[in-house]
This record gives structure tokens, C-alpha cells and sequence, in this order.
């Protein structure tokens, strides 16, 4: 069966929040039974972690809180977003204003409507908080859960 719904987050650098946000969302849709609706990838708006053509692993601490919660990302490595993600996917969840405003440039005016800020799916405004930054990887997983909540209401 042909996966109805296309997801893609989109982060900076796709080690730490659309990752996250990637394995998160396929444990959610499993439980849910409803793994075969769903086609779900994540990828960056930077190539910072993208290194001769190889894209860097989860980093590390977002690795291990996924494994706490018994998750693997196992074999996910960085990727960059490109034209052709925005006419594949049906939704490009941004985890913040900036990867949105890169998002939208990169695939492109006919595309640039199927990105959005995750967080406005649970009709909030803000950002996912970057862990990158703030070093508080839990408060980035309670940003990502509150839209992917959404998200799985509105699908």
C-alpha cells in the first residue's frame, strides 16, 4: 500500500530536532497502527553536517534519548533538502522561523505552501527550541510531541 501522507522535518543541520522529531513521529504513527499511512524522512536547510557527501549521524545526545525511550535512528545520517523534496512531500515541517524561510527558498514558490513551523500545527507561534543551543534536548522533545500530537489529529 502507497503511503498517503509524505512527511519531511526540516531542521538546520538534521542531527538533532528534525530527527527527533523523524523517529519520534514513526514510533507515534506504529503505535497508532497506522505506520502504512505514512512516508517519514527529515532533513537539513544547511550543509554544516553534510561532509563529502556523507551526512553526519544524530548527534549523540539526541541518540541516547531516543534509545531511553526505546527508539533507534540507527544508519540516519544528515541530508540536505532539495527542490525535488518539495514536490515529493506533502508536508515540510520547519522547527523554526529560519529553516521555514530556507525551506520555502529552496523548494521553490509553487512548493512553499506545504511549509510550515511544526508548533503551528498545536496553534502555537513559536519555535522549537534548538538543543544545539540550549543544551536542554527534553525541552526540544516536549516542542516536537506537542506538534506531532497535532499533526496525528489532523491526519
Amino acid at each position: 500500500m502507497k503511503p498517503m501522507n509524505k512527511v519531511l522535518f526540516v531542521c538546520h543541520g538534521n542531527i538533532c530536532r528534525s530527527p527527533l522529531a523523524e523517529f519520534l513521529f514513526k514510533d507515534m504513527v506504529k503505535k497508532a497502527g497506522r505506520e502504512n499511512e505514512f512516508e517519514i524522512a527529515s532533513c537539513a536547510v544547511s550543509d554544516e553536517e553534510i561532509y563529502r557527501g556523507t551526512g553526519n549521524p544524530v548527534y549523540p545526545p539526541v541518540k541516547a534519548l531516543l534509545s531511553a525511550l526505546g527508539i533507534s535512528c540507527e544508519g540516519k545520517r544528515a541530508r540536505l533538502l532539495t527542490a525535488k523534496d518539495g514536490e515529493y512531500y506533502d508536508f515540510l515541517l520547519c522547527m523554526d522561523e529560519s529553516n521555514e524561510r530556507r525551506a520555502k527558498r529552496i523548494v521553490g514558490e509553487k512548493n512553499a505552501a506545504k511549509c510550515k513551523k511544526l508548533l503551528s500545527l498545536a496553534g502555537e507561534s513559536g519555535d522549537v527550541a534548538d538543543p544545539w543551543y540550549t543544551r536542554d534536548f527534553v525541552a526540544a522533545k516536549e516542542d516536537i510531541e506537542r506538534g506531532l500530537n497535532a499533526l496525528l489529529q489532523i491526519l
